[in-house]
C-alpha cells in the first residue's frame, strides 16, 4: 500500500475545507426534515433497538418505505473501511489470516444497515481477490478451470484458499440478504409511476429507458454542471423507440465499458489492475440503483454516485499519471489537472449555496428542468412554510399544468387554497386529486398501486367539509372510503375519531382509536386523544391512565402534560396535587408564554392555602395575557380572601374594564366597597349593572337590597326583597332577611320613626309643628322610643350576623 505524507494529507484536508465550508451556514433541507427533524428515532426516550427496526426516517420497515436507505457517505465509510480490512487478509506467505475477514463481515454489516448498497463490497472484494491478490487474468482463471474440468490437474491449493475466502464472503452475503429481507416481510417497496415512470412503462420503452439511464449517470460523473436535487417524474423523457438518438450514448456507454473491463481483464499489468478495481467501484455499488434488476423510487439520484465517484476518480488519476509521465505532455497535463480541480472547486463551493434553504435549493433545480412537477411543488412547499400562500399557489398550480395527472399536486393546490380561506376552490381540487385515484380492481391489492401519501385526499377533503354540521355524515364516508382501500392507514382511524367525538358517537370514536393504537401502539399523540374520549365518556380514572401512557412515551407531551394535570386538579384529591403541579411545571417550561398554565398553578396554590405562590402565578398569567378573565377574578378573590379587599379592588377594575359584564367581579366589587369602604352608592351601581344584564339575578338583586337596607330606606329594601324572593321562593335567607326588615319597620313604626331618608325629613317639620304638646306626652315618646331603639339594635345586630 502506498504511503501518504502528511503535505498531501494536509493538502486534501484544505482542499475540502475550502470547498465546503460556506456549507456550515447552511440549513436542514429536503430529506434532512423528515430524516432528522421528524424523525422519532432521534428523540432521547426511543429505544436503542429501533435503529435497527426502522428505516432511515425511523418508519418501520415493514411498510410500503423507499429505498433510499441510510446516508451514502456513512455507508461508503463503512465500504472502503471493509475493502481496505479485507486486503490484509493474506499472509506473508499467502496464508489466510482470518481476523482482518472477520472485520470485513462485520463492516459489510455496518455499511448494509447505513444504506443496502453496502453489501455491494462483497463483490468488490472478490474481484480484488481473484484478479489482484491472486493475480488471475481472465485467459488464466478459465483456462484453470478447463484444466480441471477435463481432470487433468487438481485445483491448486491458491485456487483453493481464494474459494475458502470467497465461500465465507458470499455466505456472509447471504445472510445479510435473508436478515433484510425478514425485516421487511418480504416486501419489495411499493412506488409510483411518478417516482420512475420508466418502471411502469412497457417493452421496449422501460427496457430502453433504464440502460439509456447509465450513460446519463456517466455524463454526471464526466460533467457535473447541471445538477438536480431530484430527478424523478418528466425529468428524463421516455426512450420509446429504438430510434431514439440517445440509444447513440447507451452503446457508446457499453462499448466504452467493454473495451476497459476486456483490457483490464486481460493483463496481469499493475496499470491492468487499477483499471478493473476503478471499474469495480464505479459498476458493482451502482447496479442496485441502476433499475436493470428491480426497480427503485427514482430516476437518477446523484447521491447513489458517492462510491461510484471514487471508481471515477482512480481512473482520472491514474490516467493523469499515464500522461504526466510523458515528457512533453507534463506541463499540460499538470495544467489540465489544475483547471479540474479549480472549476470543480469552484462549482461545489458555489452548489452549497443551493443548499442554504429549501426555496434556494429547489429553485436553483428548476433552473436545470422545468419539466418536473415535484420541483414544482417543492418550490410550493417552501413558500408555504413561510406563509406566502398567494405565491406558493402560483408554484402549485403550475406544477398540475406540468403533470396534470399528480394527485399530490392538485392536493396542494386544495390545501393553500383552504389556506387562503377559499373552501369553494379548495373542495375543487379534492374532488380533482380524488378523481385521478386508481379503481378498485377486483382481487387485486389497493394498497400496492398507490403512494399512501395520496389516500390523504380522502381525509383532507374529510377534514374540509366537516367544518359544515350539516355535511358531517360526508366526511365520515370519506374517511370510510380511505380505511376501506388502506385497512392500515392510521391517520384515517384519528381523524374519524376526533370527527366521530364532534357527532356525539364516543363509543364509535373510542374504536377508531383503538384500531389505530393496535397499528401503532408507540403513538403518543393517539393515546391522549383515547384518553380526551374517556373523558367525554366520563371516565376520568380511565383518561388519567391512557394521559399517563402517552406521557410515558413521551414525557413532554405538551397537551397530556396539560389535561392529566387539569383532570387532577379537577378530581379535588389532595394526593393528585403534587403530581398535578409537577406537571403544570413541566408544561409551563415547554409553552412558557402560555398563560394557562400559570393560571392553573395558581389555582393549585389556591387550594392548598399557599397564597404567596398563588398570587406569583396568577400575576405571571396576567402579564402574558391582557385582560386573563379568570385570572384577574380568582386574583382578586384571592384578596378578599386574604383579608385584603383593598387590594382586590384595582384587580377588579382591570377585570370589568376588560369585561364589564362579569357578573361575579361586579358582585365581589360591590361587597367590597359597601361592607369595606362603607361606599353604597358604588356598590349600588354595581348591582344595578348586573340586573341591567339580567333581570333576574338573584344574587345581584339581593345585594341592591341590602344597600337599600343600608341607606335606611326600609320600603324600598322591603318591596326589593319581595321581588327576590318572587325570583327565588325557596332561598329561605332571603325570606329571612324579608322578617328581619319587616320587624325593622314594625319597631319603628311603633317608636314613631320614619321608615326612609324622605320621611325622616317629613318627621322633623313635624316635629317643629308638635311644640306645643304637653310636657307629660312628650316623656312618653321619650319611653317609648327608648324601648324601640333597643329592639332596633337587636335587629341590626342579627341582620349584621346574617
Amino acid at each position: 500500500m502506498a504511503v501518504v505524507s502528511w503535505m498531501e494529507i494536509l493538502l486534501l484536508t484544505g482542499l475540502v475545507v475550502g470547498c465546503y465550508w460556506n456549507s456550515l451556514s447552511c440549513g436542514f433541507v429536503f430529506d434532512d426534515v423528515s430524516a432528522i427533524l421528524d424523525n422519532k428515532d432521534l428523540r432521547p426516550a426511543t429505544p436503542l433497538r429501533n435503529l435497527f427496526l426502522n428505516d432511515f426516517w425511523g418508519t418501520p420497515m415493514a411498510e410500503v418505505t423507499g429505498v433510499v436507505g441510510r446516508a451514502e457517505l456513512l455507508s461508503s465509510i463503512f465500504l472502503l473501511a471493509a475493502f481496505l480490512a479485507y486486503t490484509r487478509s493474506n499472509g506473508a506467505d499467502q496464508s489466510i489470516v482470518w481476523t482482518p475477514i472477520a472485520v470485513t463481515v462485520v463492516l459489510v454489516a455496518a455499511a448494509t444497515l447505513c444504506k443496502e448498497q453496502g453489501i455491494t463490497v462483497i463483490a468488490i472484494c472478490c474481484v480484488h481477490e481473484v484478479f489482484v491478490a491472486q493475480g488471475f487474468t481472465l485467459p488464466m482463471l478459465l483456462d484453470t478451470l478447463l484444466q480441471v474440468l477435463r481432470g487433468k490437474d487438481g485445483f491448486p491449493y491458491a485456487v483453493l484458499q481464494t474459494l475458502l475466502k470467497l465461500i465465507v464472503l458470499i455466505i456472509s452475503t447471504l445472510l445479510l440478504v435473508i436478515i433484510r429481507v425478514q425485516v421487511i416481510q418480504s416486501q419489495l417497496p411499493v412506488f409510483t409511476r411518478f417516482d420512475n415512470p420508466a418502471a411502469v412503462s412497457p417493452t421496449p420503452a422501460r427496457q430502453l429507458t433504464f440502460n439509456y439511464l447509465l450513460p446519463l449517470n456517466a455524463w454526471l460523473l464526466l460533467n457535473p454542471s447541471e445538477l438536480c436535487c431530484d430527478w424523478t417524474m418528466g425529468t428524463i423523457p421516455l426512450v420509446e423507440s429504438p430510434l431514439d438518438l440517445r440509444n447513440l450514448a447507451t452503446l457508446a456507454f457499453y462499448s466504452l465499458l467493454g473495451l476497459l473491463a476486456f483490457h483490464s481483464l486481460r493483463h496481469s499489468h499493475s496499470s491492468a489492475k487499477t483499471v478493473l478495481m476503478a471499474l469495480s467501484l464505479i459498476v458493482l455499488p451502482f447496479i442496485p440503483a441502476s433499475n436493470l434488476f428491480f426497480p427503485v423510487g427514482f430516476v437518477v439520484a446523484e447521491r447513489v454516485l458517492y462510491v461510484p465517484s471514487m471508481g471515477f476518480c482512480v481512473l482520472v488519476a491514474h490516467g493523469f499519471r499515464i500522461v504526466s509521465h510523458k515528457r512533453h505532455l507534463r506541463k499540460i497535463s499538470w495544467l489540465m489537472i489544475g483547471v479540474l480541480l479549480a472549476t470543480h472547486a469552484v462549482k461545489t463551493f458555489n452548489r452549497n449555496w443551493d443548499w442554504e434553504s429549501e426555496y434556494t435549493l429547489f429553485t436553483s433545480a428548476l433552473k436545470v428542468n422545468k419539466n418536473n412537477a415535484k420541483l414544482w411543488n417543492n418550490v410550493g412547499h417552501a413558500l408555504e412554510n413561510q406563509n406566502n400562500y398567494e405565491k406558493a399557489l402560483r408554484y402549485f398550480l403550475q406544477a398540475t399544468r406540468v403533470q396534470p395527472d399528480d394527485i399530490g399536486a392538485h392536493m396542494n393546490v386544495g390545501r393553500t387554497y383552504k389556506n387562503l380561506n377559499k373552501s369553494k376552490e379548495a373542495e375543487d381540487a379534492y374532488l380533482v386529486a380524488k378523481s385521478l385515484m386508481p379503481q378498485i380492481i377486483p382481487g387485486k391489492k389497493y394498497a400496492t398501486r398507490v403512494a399512501p401519501n395520496h389516500l390523504n385526499v380522502y381525509i383532507n377533503l374529510a377534514n374540509l367539509i366537516r367544518t359544515n354540521d350539516s355535511r358531517l355524515e360526508e366526511a365520515d364516508q370519506l374517511y370510510r372510503q380511505a380505511i376501506s382501500m388502506r385497512p392500515d392507514f392510521k391517520q384515517a382511524y384519528i381523524s374519524r375519531g376526533e370527527l366521530l367525538l364532534k357527532m356525539n358517537k364516543p363509543l364509535e370514536a373510542r374504536d377508531a382509536y383503538l384500531r389505530a393504537l393496535e397499528l401503532d401502539s408507540t403513538n403518543a399523540d393517539l393515546w391522549y386523544n383515547l384518553a380526551i374520549v374517556n373523558i367525554e365518556m366520563k371516565e376520568p380514572s380511565e383518561a388519567l391512565k391512557n394521559f399517563n401512557h402517552a406521557l410515558e412515551l413521551n414525557p413532554r407531551h405538551k397537551l397530556a402534560l396539560f389535561n392529566s394535570a387539569l383532570l387532577m386538579q379537577e378530581s379535588g384529591e389532595p394526593r393528585f396535587r403534587p403530581e398535578a403541579n409537577r406537571r403544570f411545571l413541566t408544561y409551563v417550561q415547554e409553552e412558557p408564554d402560555d398563560a394557562n398554565g400559570y393560571f392553573n398553578l395558581g389555582m393549585l396554590a389556591m387550594d392548598a392555602n399557599e397564597n404567596t405562590a398563588a398570587e406569583r402565578w396568577m400575576r405571571e398569567a396576567i402579564r402574558l395575557q391582557t385582560g386573563f378573565r379568570s385570572a384577574l377574578f380568582n386574583l382578586a378573590l384571592l384578596y378578599s380572601q386574604s383579608r385584603r379587599e383593598l387590594d382586590a379592588l384595582p384587580v377588579l377594575d382591570e377585570l370589568l374594564r376588560h369585561h364589564p359584564e362579569h357578573v361575579k367581579g361586579l358582585i365581589l366589587k360591590g361587597d367590597i366597597l359597601m361592607n369595606h369602604k362603607k361606599d353604597t352608592q358604588g356598590a349600588k351601581v354595581c348591582f344595578q349593572r348586573i340586573l341591567s344584564m339580567d333581570p333576574t339575578n338573584v344574587q345581584g338583586k339581593h345585594n341592591l337590597c341590602v344597600v337599600y337596607f343600608e341607606e335606611r330606606d326600609l320600603p324600598r329594601a322591603e318591596r326589593c326583597l319581595e321581588e327576590t324572593l318572587a325570583l327565588a321562593p325557596h332561598e329561605e335567607y332571603v325570606r329571612r332577611h324579608l322578617g328581619i326588615v319587616r320587624g325593622k319597620m314594625a319597631a319603628m313604626s311603633v317608636a314613631g320613626q320614619p321608615l326612609s331618608p324622605a320621611s325622616a325629613e317629613g318627621a322633623a317639620d313635624k316635629q317643629q309643628r308638635t311644640k306645643s304638646k304637653s310636657t307629660k306626652e312628650i316623656k312618653d315618646i321619650e319611653k317609648k322610643r327608648a324601648a324601640a331603639l333597643k329592639r332596633l339594635e337587636e335587629i341590626e345586630r342579627i341582620l349584621s350576623g346574617d
